[in-house]
């Protein structure tokens, strides 16, 4: 896999945006310029990948949504980009009827059925503007990638594939087959921008199996037509894309570490409901001294902050425990502080008077070094700029570990999932009125249960509940994972809480779809879209994805193994990215009676 799965969805986007030709490189030529029209997924699937300045690079000089209220600009084309639905191909009709743009490029982020395609022919024949209708692409980019190794399945609608749609008891059949419908287009999407056929592995009986059963089907029905495959031929003849299928990863075992090391990017998730999509929102002053007794409380400006992959910082620390990114951002404030002091003393040498031999002698001299320092101002600034953005990120973060006393749950949590003797009974912690909020103290406990080898007596699951009553919690996910826990008999075999275990089975890519990863591999089912005999030997790889929703920690568990096992990749994706109070949100809403 030589390159990422961020880098291939960014080529994909940018030859799109090029009218579907590659982008010319090291030319000074002008782009021409465009309009870019997307809907709420399209900008969900961009936003993370390109910035507005590189949009503007190439050639957009407007990027609008598609359903709100756009002006005519007869002159210039129009690239869009979105879902095939119903609702958006009516708009695109609209759009022809009242000549907006010069021509019409339309890209559908998923393959458009052939009845949704006539009804846009029969609005451009209507319209007179068969001609302005200058190319119709399936892109099969109907995925969210926020870095290297890691992608989830969509942002907008995510309510409608969440573990909470799959698991409720009065899902219908016609329903659970749509969201498997759902999971499976994207995924497929993903391997077709990927380029490789995977090898898939699922536990059985559940829904990461009849995800797998139609994922197969899907890749099968694609590669039995050789004219139109996806994956051949001039198909994958773009240049980001080729035909490979390659080795498994093997002996995979991760071990959650989270109590040690509070990584930054778990914590972001945990502490902020607004980090999505690689962005998070906060407002500004967060931990700052109360307004005095009295006076009116100043309004709080809020802010939000891009965290990219052009973002060398938080590329190095986004995985680094929490002191040491402190510390980090101090070194990196330091380093600053000292270039802005070199500026200024040049400044000042250049600003000397008289006709002192010496003043003279050294004016020369720091010359050159001032235009050096001049020439690199922005620089400095847009490192200026970055400095602030994890100051303030990294204090609003501090603020939560103390107020919430975060250290100590992930420290307790770590202990309990090792089986290791806690400094202090689970009931003080979750009776302490000063430690977390009542959703910390569910987790806590959520944790305790599931990994107990052996579960409470009933008397003292009576003392947990009123403990967490008192705590304002609500007992609504304990409820749900009492059933679960019963359902799926997990209580043997705890020890596998958070493990991978892949098995090794041949020269392939393999992809292993779980629901919740406690399961071991060796009854996993086994699919193979496609046999191939005397293949190519490549890097081994893997992808593990989890239905129903995936978190932080599976991911940097992943990527320390990663780095720990070289030339072992992994890529992780899931339906949904959520933080824990997330999901206990969604338990709460299953364990309702």
């Amino acid at each position: 896999m030589a390159a990422s799965v961020r880098e291939k969805q960014t080529v994909a986007l940018k030859r799109m945006l090029n009218f579907n030709a590659p982008p010319l490189k090291n030319t000074a030529a002008e782009p021409v310029w465009k309009v870019l029209i997307y809907d709420r997924f399209g900008q969900d699937i961009i936003s993370p990948l390109l910035s507005v300045k590189e949009l503007r690079d190439m050639g957009i000089t407007l990027h609008l949504l598609l359903h709100s209220d756009r002006d005519p600009i007869p002159d210039v084309p129009a690239i869009y980009f979105i879902m095939p639905t119903e609702e958006n191909i009516d708009r695109i009709c609209q759009d022809l009827r009242n000549q907006l743009y010069e021509s019409y490029f339309l890209n559908f982020i998923s393959a458009i059925s052939r009845s949704k395609l006539e009804d846009i022919a029969s609005a451009a024949l209507a319209a007179n503007a068969v001609s302005q209708v200058t190319k119709v692409y399936d892109q099969y980019l109907n995925f969210i990638t926020l870095e290297d190794d890691m992608f989830v399945l969509c942002h907008q609608n995510k309510e409608l594939i969440s573990y909470h749609a799959i698991n409720r008891a009065d899902i219908q059949d016609t329903d659970m087959e749509a969201i498997m419908d759902t999971i499976v287009d994207s995924l497929f999407c993903f391997f077709v921008t990927l380029g490789a056929v995977p090898i898939i592995r699922c536990p059985r009986g559940n829904a990461a199996e009849m995800v797998a059963v139609k994922l197969d089907k899907k890749l099968r029905e694609n590669l039995r037509d050789a004219r139109n495959s996806l994956f051949t031929g001039d198909n994958m003849a773009t240049g980001q894309f080729r035909y490979k299928q390659c080795p498994p990863l093997r002996n995979v075992k991760n071990q959650p570490t989270m109590g040690e090391q509070i990584i930054m990017c778990v914590l972001l998730l945990c502490v902020h409901q607004d980090f999505q999509l690689n962005r998070v929102a906060m407002e500004e002053g967060a931990g700052a001294e109360p307004s005095p007794a009295g006076a009116r409380p100043k309004k709080k400006n809020r802010k939000t902050y891009d965290l990219t992959a052009a973002d060398r910082f938080w590329q190095k620390h986004k995985g680094s425990p929490f002191p040491e990114v402190a510390e980090s951002v101090q070194e990196e404030l330091d380093t600053y502080r000292a270039q802005e002091d070199e500026v200024k003393r040049l400044k000042s040498i250049m600003g000397l008077e008289g006709e002192d031999e010496g003043a003279i002698s050294m004016l020369s001299d720091n010359t050159a070094k001032l235009t050096s320092a001049v020439s690199s101002l922005p620089e400095l600034l847009e490192k200026k700029r970055l400095i602030d953005l994890h100051t303030n990120v990294a204090t609003a973060v501090l603020d939560h570990i103390k107020s919430r006393k975060l250290d100590v749950y992930f420290e307790y949590e770590e202990k309990l999932m090792s089986k290791s003797t806690l400094d202090k009974s689970l009931l003080d912690i979750i009776s302490d009125p000063d430690a977390g909020t009542p959703e910390d103290k569910m987790r806590l406990f959520l944790i305790y249960y599931i990994a107990a080898l052996q579960a409470p007596s009933e008397s003292d699951l009576e003392q947990y509940k009123t403990a967490l009553l008192d705590a304002g919690c609500d007992l609504s996910p304990l409820n749900y994972i009492k059933q679960w826990k019963a359902f799926t008999k997990m209580a043997a075999t705890p020890a596998n809480y958070g493990n991978i275990k892949a098995a090794s089975i041949g020269e392939h890519p393999i992809m292993y779809l779980s629901v919740l990863i406690f399961q071991e591999t060796d009854d996993y089912r086994y699919f193979d879209p496609k046999m191939l005999r005397g293949s190519e030997r490549y890097d081994g790889f893997a992808i593990v994805f989890v239905v129903g929703g995936g978190n932080y920690i599976e991911y940097q568990n992943l990527v320390d193994y990663a780095k720990v096992k070289q030339g072992k990749k992994v890529v992780y994706g899931c339906s949904e990215l959520f933080n824990a109070a997330q999901f206990i949100k969604q338990l709460s809403q299953l364990g309702q009676k």
